[in-house]
């Protein structure tokens, strides 16, 4: 049986977060597979998680008009990361004129700040894993409230 390019397909999404030099959270995510080569980054003010930039590349893409989607990240200038997070990138990305592909990319790269933030100041790896997961508590099913 002849397989289609959707039948044997694979995708790569890579994450990295950093501090630079001011301080700040700076975010990537790199979207690879055969159609698309999308390329993102955030950068948040540490202390308060608010959004100060985002832009994204397309360097590949399936149809002509996907990059016209790229505007939509000064959408997220000014958001604080944390609660809410689920609606401001349906409400910038959602809908015909969006794009899943970067809400996405958003929803797994974005709460990274958290624990950017949440680690600050631990050397030792475990002991980092059980802060995050005080301060984290009730986030999702991993830090559990007690």
């Amino acid at each position: 049986m002849e397989l289609n390019s959707m039948e044997d397909f694979s995708r790569d999404l890579r994450f990295h977060v950093r501090r630079n030099d001011d301080g700040q959270i700076v975010l990537t995510a790199h979207l690879l597979d055969r159609f698309h080569d999308v390329r993102m980054e955030v950068i948040t003010d540490y202390e308060t998680l608010a959004i100060v930039r985002a832009t994204v590349q397309f360097v590949r893409h399936p149809s002509p008009d996907c990059p016209s989607v790229a505007g939509r990240m000064e959408r997220l200038i000014g958001f604080v990361i944390g609660k809410g997070l689920n609606r401001k990138v349906q409400d910038a990305f959602g809908g015909g004129e969006g794009c899943g592909n970067l809400r996405v990319m958003l929803l797994g790269l974005l709460p990274l700040a958290l624990n950017v933030r949440a680690a600050t100041g631990y050397r030792d790896e475990q002991e980092m894993l059980d802060g995050i997961g005080k301060q984290l508590a009730g986030s999702c099913g991993g830090y559990i409230k007690r």
